[in-house]
């Protein structure tokens, strides 16, 4: 499988980056990616939100004597 950028010049005509060594009239199969912005922004606002939740005001201090097992392979 090879991937290759194209540009939309209009809604039935792409413009490969780079030609394709395929026969006339092969059959390929194309997927259409989000815009960069739309798909990554919500999964950065959402991860926002959770590290916001995980430690937030609300989160209380965790001292060292309230460690029941220790992980030994930790290191200060």
């Amino acid at each position: 499988m090879k991937t290759i950028e194209a540009q939309v010049i209009n809604n039935t005509l792409l413009k490969l980056s780079q030609p394709i060594p395929l026969p006339k009239l092969s059959k390929v199969i194309i997927t259409v990616l989000p815009v960069e912005g739309d798909e990554r922004d919500v999964w950065l606002q959402a991860s926002a939100e959770r590290l916001n939740y995980a430690y937030g005001d609300d989160e209380p201090e965790y001292t060292p004597n309230m460690i029941k097992e220790p992980n030994p392979e930790f290191k200060l």
